[in-house]
């Protein structure tokens, strides 16, 4: 209920920003899906201390947040989960081509993985990768052509997919395609994968990022749900940058900054971390050492070249995504 009432505020909220005029003293943060929560908390701290700031959201997979900025969504800021996104709206020249030169972590202030969210007492023994291709289990993941959340799910299956079959590209597109045949319903973001998987009871196990599962089995209890951790996972970045040309226009790019230098601050790290995200703060990291299991993390650069060769080689039409997604 929680999560169904601050999907509902989002919206209010972003029909208010399109409604009234804009001021160097507002801001609208387009953010990907499952981060309602954690921004309503940063929001709050933030605007306690800087009194009479207002920050609206907008909630969505950050492939279509990209898109509807793109098309004239007037978000000063973006706080994405994929670096693809972001560099789609430089490339439209609404982001400077050196943006991830503006925050520190190449403008990452925290980070997650994909990782799986099972029914109390696990009952199909699901412990890794190799699991979730097997006939007797349902896997739910959102749709990775409009969730960056989906996208980091099926690198990190191809990552591990690449290590077990060797680098044999036939047996990982099998791999692959035997993972996306186990989904049966592809929602268009994170969220709404978890309200099929959690509240329309669909499916045996949820890949989402650590957070998402975090908060579910913190929301809903032991008792209903169990996180599981992969032998190996990827590293999943959670760009933040100022989106130039809106907030000149807004005349908010001062507080666009402050805003997100937020992120960074013991505050904020401290946020992040109770939401469930691993954070670059070594003080807070440490204090939270305990929340989050060790995994072996693979990067994007290292498994695929990095995000330009990933965007060319998976996500491009026609590309290996598309060859094993077909016309779900």
């Amino acid at each position: 209920m929680k999560r169904l009432l601050l999907g509902i505020a989002a919206v209010v909220g972003l029909v208010l920003a399109s409604s009234q005029a804009w001021a160097a003293d507002k801001l609208l943060n387009a953010s990907y899906d499952v981060g309602r929560e954690l921004f309503a908390d940063i929001n709050k701290a933030f605007i306690a201390e800087h009194p009479g700031v207002t920050v609206d959201q907008s909630h969505a997979g950050t492939s279509a947040q990209a898109r509807a900025i793109a098309e004239g969504l007037g978000a000063d800021v973006v706080t994405f989960n994929q670096v693809t996104d972001v560099d789609f709206l430089v490339k439209k020249g609404l982001i400077s081509a050196d943006w991830q030169k503006d925050f520190p972590d190449n403008a990452s202030p925290f980070y997650s993985l994909p990782s799986f969210l099972v029914r109390a007492g696990n009952p199909k023994h699901i412990k890794d990768w190799n699991d979730l291709v097997r006939d007797d289990v349902q896997v739910i993941f959102p749709n990775p052509k409009t969730s960056g959340n989906a996208r980091y799910t099926y690198l990190a299956a191809t990552a591990y997919a690449k290590e077990a079959f060797k680098g044999d590209d036939a047996k990982v597109k099998e791999f692959i395609t035997k993972l996306f045949n186990n989904v049966p319903i592809f929602d268009t973001g994170g969220r709404a994968a978890t309200t099929t998987f959690v509240q329309r009871e669909i499916g045996d196990v949820l890949i989402t990022f650590e957070s998402e599962t975090r908060g579910i089995r913190k929301e809903y209890g032991d008792d209903k749900f169990e996180q599981v951790t992969p032998s190996v996972s990827l590293l999943a970045e959670f760009p933040v940058a100022i989106v130039d040309k809106v907030a000149d226009e807004h005349g908010s790019r001062d507080l666009a900054k402050t805003y997100l230098d937020f992120l960074y601050t013991p505050d904020g790290q401290e946020i992040a971390a109770g939401n469930g995200l691993r954070v670059r703060d070594t003080t807070v990291a440490a204090k939270h050492k305990a929340d989050f299991p060790d995994v072996r993390l693979l990067t994007v650069e290292e498994v695929f070249g990095g995000w330009d060769k990933v965007q060319k080689e998976h996500f491009a039409a026609g590309g290996q995504l598309d060859q094993v997604y077909g016309s779900r």
